[in-house]
């Protein structure tokens, strides 16, 4: 795979799920289904005859998914097997029903320069011309041709219910027509993240809400990733005109996407990095329509996904993609420098805000709650705007908490960086807003952390928000476990399903929006912080539940949602209901449940047992495939190998791999042994620790080490080290 761009046939084309493009000269073949009424059906969204969407590889290499209008199903496969050579694959699936046919729409991107195509004449064989360049197109059955203004069709006859058709700007198309679709899809699901078991099939909606929302700029010139195509496009009944990007919604899908592929995260980040404001701040929207907000952002989180999406990319150091640090690191230190200079609100603390700017719509209460991410949320409905400090009248325990965050975050990038300087500043800084979350916001009588109003008395809605101090680490463990208490009772933000968006007690909570429903980020950055505390129950419950929510939408429904029902007997479906059916963001609810298999941390990965029979596949490191599979036993590899066989209920953290060394963590029940694989360089003898003390040296054997762990010896830290001694030769 590769980072996607805008060159060759793909799927990029913002308007339809069933169009393939060539770039960069903008000619579009799109698939419509003929009605018994006369009528073709090609202008396919969520709300209007998309099925269910199959695979579709990062670089527009390969694409599936399937169509419906009325009782008529069309499953459509493109392949771009070679440079300037499209195959694709078009079938009626049966039962067919009567009066419904195939047909290709053959026009040009929107924006893209040069005449319309022109067709001549009908068959099996055709010369397509567009500008100077002439295309060969071989089909499996004749169609006939019917030229519009800005527009060509090509029918296939009645009964004919599938076609097969390659377009080529050289050689012979027709050898193309055998093309095997099946192989080509095989070849790209065979790199593809899978799971099974009580992950079911949300390894695909994890990859596909980001492949499929893939998109190209209007311009031709740039490849970018919105959280949704609908959400972005009028033509899809979306908010924008062709495209826009959000700022905390990038972040999310560039963490997402790293174990897909390491440069489509990249270029994900870059995206927003390139919008970096005059002041040093990331805006919280740029579009083609409605330009950039250039009064406010959105919810610091960058350094603390780029770090994550960092510690993704490898098993130490040693090989992680450095570059996703460096390319980040200058935007990241001066985005988190620029809240305490634009930000500070009641209390001297962080509030959320917007500068006074040319928009009429800045410097206004709406524009400091869409700063939050929060946009309609009940904790801002009686907010009011300080024209003098640019924010609103109540200090914000969620920003204070996440900037704290940001500042540990990259304090740690800092330290991989070699800037010593800034790392220990930034600590200081994290240090005393800890301090300051305490002082301002922590209620006693409650037991948890709340907002405050200027007046100094505390806001009376509660929000998931107030459960972010743990992503900083900033309450000890016995506070910590108290609020998680309080706060998670089941009238508040506890429940079934868990972590709505207001408390369920808040006169505003009404289940819609921002007022209730479930929604992804809020989810991770709340899980986050309780697996810092080792709040494994808690973590389980909520895991467990929005894994099922996510489950249940795109098994049954081929949907990833902005946001899912805090009550099971809400249908989100309808427009009116705002909860986009693919979007972006709402897969990491099904990268909570991967996390409890594999998660990587600064101090290295935790592999463990999710309690049900798993198995995740294929998640993306420089070293190779990472593959988790939880059965009878814990069993880790790379590639084809072992890099951890374990009894079910070890819990492994910290595991780092090098070159020469392994190290871990274990926690594990039971008595039997643990098996770790060394690495290729210390395949010969190798000397084990075990919490600091020397073990025998123990024989290798295919590259593995047995170590035998006392009963109830909780935590052990272990060592692997090869005898530079006894190395095999290289």
């Amino acid at each position: 795979m590769s980072k996607p761009v805008p060159a060759d046939w793909n799927t990029w084309d913002v308007q339809y799920h069933t169009a393939a493009a060539h770039l960069p000269s903008g000619i579009r073949v799109r698939v419509g289904i003929g009605t018994p009424d006369g009528r073709i059906v090609d202008d396919f969204t969520w709300r209007r005859g998309l099925e269910r969407l199959g695979h579709h590889t990062v670089d527009g290499e390969y694409a599936e998914v399937t169509v419906r209008s009325g009782e008529a199903l069309l499953r459509l496969v493109f392949t771009n097997p070679r440079p300037d050579v499209l195959c694709g694959l078009a079938e009626l699936l049966e039962p067919v029903p009567a009066g419904h046919s195939v047909h290709l729409i053959v026009d040009r991107l929107p924006g893209a320069p040069g005449a319309r195509p022109d067709v001549p004449t009908g068959g099996d064989r055709l010369d397509v011309a567009v500008g100077q360049r002439q295309w060969k197109v071989a089909l499996s059955a004749p169609v006939t041709v019917e030229s519009g203004d800005d527009a060509v069709r090509l029918s296939l006859p009645q009964g004919a219910t599938a076609c097969r058709f390659v377009w080529a700007l050289s050689g012979d198309p027709g050898a193309d027509l055998a093309h095997d679709f099946d192989a080509a899809r095989e070849r790209a699901e065979r790199v593809a993240i899978g799971g099974s078991g009580w992950l079911g099939r949300s390894a695909e909606g994890y990859q596909r809400a980001l492949t499929w929302n893939t998109i190209i700029r209007t311009d031709l010139a740039r490849v970018i990733v919105p959280t949704s195509r609908d959400f972005v496009s009028q033509a899809r009944g979306g908010f924008y005109g062709t495209w826009a990007l959000h700022c905390w919604d990038t972040f999310f899908c560039g963490l997402t996407a790293t174990w897909i592929d390491h440069d489509y995260a990249r270029g994900i980040y870059d995206q927003m990095f390139e919008q970096v404001t005059a002041d040093g701040f990331l805006p919280n929207r740029v579009s083609d329509e409605r330009g950039r907000t250039d009064d406010r952002s959105q919810p610091p989180v960058g350094a603390y996904t780029v770090l994550k999406s960092y510690l993704s990319t490898g098993l130490s150091d040693e090989t992680r993609d450095r570059r996703l640090l460096t390319d980040a690191y200058p935007t990241l230190l001066g985005w988190h420098d620029w809240w305490p200079r634009a930000r500070r609100g009641p209390h001297g603390v962080l509030a959320w805000g917007s500068d006074p700017t040319d928009d009429p719509k800045s410097a206004t209460v709406d524009s400091t709650r869409r700063e939050s991410g929060l946009d309609d949320s009940p904790m801002y409905d009686d907010i009011q705007y300080d024209p003098v400090t640019h924010t609103m009248d109540l200090a914000d325990v969620g920003l204070n908490a996440l900037h704290a965050a940001d500042g540990a975050a990259l304090a740690l990038i800092a330290d991989r960086l070699g800037d010593a300087e800034t790392a220990a500043r930034l600590r200081a800084e994290v240090a005393e807003t800890a301090r300051r979350l305490d002082e301002v916001f922590w209620d006693e009588s409650a037991g948890h952390y709340r907002n405050r109003r200027a007046d100094g008395t505390f806001d009376v809605h509660l929000a998931p928000t107030m459960l972010y101090p743990l992503l900083a680490e900033v309450p000890d463990a016995d506070r910590a476990r108290r609020m998680v208490e309080t706060l998670l009772a089941p009238d508040l933000l506890g429940g079934s399903p868990p972590l709505p968006s207001v408390s369920r007690s808040d006169p505003g909570y009404n289940r819609f929006y921002c007022r209730g429903r479930i929604w992804g980020p809020h989810a991770f950055l709340v899980v986050e912080g309780l697996r810092r505390y080792d709040l494994d129950a808690e973590v389980d419950r909520i895991v467990d539940e929005l894994l099922a929510i996510f489950r249940l939408e795109w098994e049954e429904h081929s949907h990833v949602h902005e946001n899912y029902f805090s009550s099971p007997d809400e249908d989100i479906h309808p427009f009116e209901a705002r909860s986009d059916y693919l979007l972006s963001w709402g897969n990491l609810l099904a990268y909570l449940a991967m996390q409890q298999l594999a998660d990587p941390r600064p101090g290295g990965w935790r592999f463990a047992h999710p309690g049900r029979t798993a198995e995740l596949t294929n998640l993306n490191l420089r070293e190779g495939r990472l593959s988790v599979a939880a059965g009878d036993r814990l069993r880790v590899t790379l590639d084809d190998a072992v890099l951890v066989d374990a009894p079910a209920g070890t819990v492994v953290e910290d595991y780092e791999r090098t070159a020469e060394t392994v190290r871990a963590t274990v926690r594990r029940t039971g008595s039997d042994p643990v098996v770790f694989g060394v690495p290729a360089a210390a395949e010969g003898s190798v000397t084990v620790r075990v919490d600091g003390a020397d073990a025998a040296p123990s024989p290798v054997t295919g590259g593995t080490v047995t170590v035998a762990l006392p009963d109830g010896a909780g935590r052990r830290a272990v060592t692997i080290t090869a005898d530079p001694a006894a190395r095999r030769p290289s």
